[in-house]
């Protein structure tokens, strides 16, 4: 039997609503209202963090300089302490809004209770330290191939939209190495986000010293290169193009085969350069610095960082991977992230790949790499460092990472079999 429910009579005695029943609806309404409040918030906050992810941004200034100190010892700053500030190697502070670049060294002493800390200026590439107050860490430590006492090139590039300027420095008596020792390989060098070419410097002298003439290319979005008609990162799905037509353009010098080294996001592009790429069987391997091996991993890691929910985040990420999402990213085409995880596609990777990754990397989590070479050991070497953070394991351990790399690349340049070249 059904049972019917009926208004009961108010006050008065009539069939009118009850007073508990009108504050029930206008707490329905009240929650429906703070529901779609939370909603709208929540959307609005998962674009903005996914539009994050994607635009080139300014440098956040965030390194306090406190003053210059002039000795006999020499130059030295005096900064607040941060962690970056206080991590033992040879790091960059850029200031003036990046015009001006100083190479810093050894920390001279270190005050935990004044949070000061007080290192070594190596040189003053460009702009007048002892006006600046503010700036931000790095670790590309020279300023050009002329800071390492290198004869460089400055070449073009053809790529969409225009002409992207490259350094090439050369294999040869000039620079001090071996002339032609591997002359028909060549060494590409691909930045990470928010960087620029000058963060391969740093790979210069162990890479010459295997004979590899260098590339060192920039390439959409990172303020040398023709900017994407959108404006947009695309996380590797893109950029790869432009180092096709880096390979393509050491092909038309003479290069027959070519080393990819790729730092963070440059890791990333360089994969799928490994994978897209109509020359893709020329690359001889690859050489990853910090690299991002998952973008689901990478910005979920973020999220938490950031303390965005779990649920707003993913749904950031979903807006990323959707057509409907382009009017709040701006992308022109949505990311498919699933086909750059690399550490699900593992048996997929077919080049020789080393991985060098700090375990205390903060912005891009070692866990990806480390999981890539266990289930491809065939192919995936991964080398853990520690103390470094993001993309600075050269700087804390220069000697580490030159003797990696170079035992690591040194059999891979031997010539192969002709029944792997295919003749060549």
């Amino acid at each position: 039997m059904a049972l019917t429910l009926r208004p009961a009579p108010d006050a008065t005695g009539s069939a009118g609503m009850s007073a508990r029943a009108r504050w029930t609806l206008f707490g329905i309404a009240a929650g429906g209202g703070l529901a779609a409040l939370f909603g709208a918030g929540s959307s609005a906050l998962a674009a903005y963090f996914a539009r994050r992810i994607i635009t080139p941004a300014i440098r956040d200034a965030d390194q306090e300089v406190l003053a210059l100190v002039r000795g006999d010892d020499g130059l030295q700053v005096i900064m607040a302490a941060t962690e970056d500030s206080t991590s033992h190697g040879t790091f960059s502070l850029f200031f003036d809004g990046g015009a001006g670049h100083a190479r810093i060294g050894r920390i001279v002493s270190y005050s935990p209770a004044e949070r000061t800390v007080q290192r070594e200026v190596e040189e003053v590439y460009s702009g007048d330290l002892s006006r600046a107050h503010r700036g931000w860490w790095s670790g590309a430590v020279y300023a050009s191939p002329a800071s390492l006492g290198l004869a460089a090139e400055d070449v073009e590039i053809d790529v969409d939209g225009g002409k992207a300027p490259a350094w090439l420095v050369r294999a040869d008596e000039g620079n001090g190495t071996r002339q032609g020792a591997n002359a028909r390989v060549w060494a590409i060098m691909v930045h990470g986000r928010g960087a620029t070419r000058l963060e391969g410097l740093r790979a210069l002298p162990v890479a010459l010293s295997l004979g590899l003439d260098c590339l060192l290319i920039s390439y959409r979005n990172d303020g040398l290169a023709p900017a994407a008609p959108d404006g947009r990162y695309g996380l590797g799905s893109t950029e790869w193009r432009d180092v096709e037509a880096a390979i393509a353009f050491a092909l038309e010098q003479g290069a027959e085969e070519v080393v990819l080294f790729g730092w963070s996001m440059g890791g990333a592009i360089s994969l799928q350069t490994a994978d897209l790429s109509r020359y893709r069987h020329l690359i001889r391997a690859l050489v990853l610095d910090a690299p991002v091996i998952d973008w689901v991993n990478v910005l979920a890691h973020h999220a938490r960082l950031n303390s965005i929910p779990y649920a707003v985040g993913r749904y950031g990420q979903l807006m990323l991977g959707h057509s409907l999402g382009r009017r709040l990213t701006g992308l022109a085409a949505p990311l498919d992230l699933r086909t750059m995880d690399w550490d699900a596609r593992a048996v997929e990777l077919r080049t020789p790949t080393l991985l060098l990754h700090s375990v205390d990397d903060d912005y891009v989590p070692y866990g990806p790499s480390a999981s890539l070479a266990e289930r491809n050991p065939e192919m995936v070497t991964f080398e853990p460092f520690s103390k470094a953070r993001h993309t600075k394991e050269w700087n804390v351990d220069r000697e580490k990472w030159e003797r990696l790399v170079r035992s690591w690349l040194e059999p891979r340049l031997a010539p192969l079999a002709p029944e792997l070249t295919g003749g060549r």
